[in-house]
């Protein structure tokens, strides 16, 4: 049983999705380029093993961290603006495609939206791209830290109100200062199982 992502470690990179090893059971992490997945996952597992860089698009092949017993986290893409050569950037999209609509192993996929921001179109076709697949995700909003105090409550309703959910199923996190952190950890080990 699986009860810890402090173990977890890097594994391998690729940009063919047939090329991904097995796996019992994964997690993969969508989002804008820059919305903070790789600070996420750090935090997540408590230590640095996702690059993090201040550049959109730094992130460019499907990053596999291997959490122990067969279990997966996978750090996609980012999508829209990026920087990059054009042909790598015009592959992603088909390859985060490919590589969500093929795993037989994939269990969740966390969707992390700029909570400052907001979500954007691009992340509206995301949801409504997997939830056409019938692909399980949750909604987590990244960067709490830069909104305000005194307007995240509002915040938090907005971004949930977007997804269709209530307040209470969004993960409201930082990665910084760990708040949210646990919960949601909690919930990527227990469909990990």
């Amino acid at each position: 049983m699986l009860t810890s992502l402090s173990k977890c470690r890097y594994l391998a990179s690729e940009t063919k999705p047939e090329r991904v090893v097995e796996a019992v059971s994964e997690v993969a992490f969508v989002g804008r380029s820059n919305v903070g997945k790789s600070s996420l996952i750090n935090a997540l597992c408590g230590h640095d093993i996702a690059y993090v860089s201040g550049n959109p698009g730094r992130t460019r092949c499907i990053n596999i961290f291997d959490a122990g017993q067969g279990r997966f986290l996978v750090d996609l893409p980012g999508y829209g603006f990026a920087k990059g050569p054009l042909n790598e950037i015009l592959h992603w999209g088909p390859m985060i495609e490919a590589y969500l609509s093929s795993r037989t192993s994939l269990r969740m996929v966390v969707m992390v939206v700029d909570a400052n921001v907001g979500p954007t179109p691009l992340d509206s076709q995301m949801a409504f791209w997997l939830n056409s697949q019938k692909i399980d995700f949750c909604v987590t909003a990244s960067k709490t830290d830069k909104v305000k105090p005194s307007k995240s409550f509002a915040q938090k309703k907005t971004v949930a109100k977007f997804f269709e959910i209530s307040p209470e199923e969004l993960f409201w996190v930082n990665s910084k200062n760990q708040d949210g952190i646990a919960a949601l950890r909690a919930e990527i080990l227990k469909v990990l199982e």
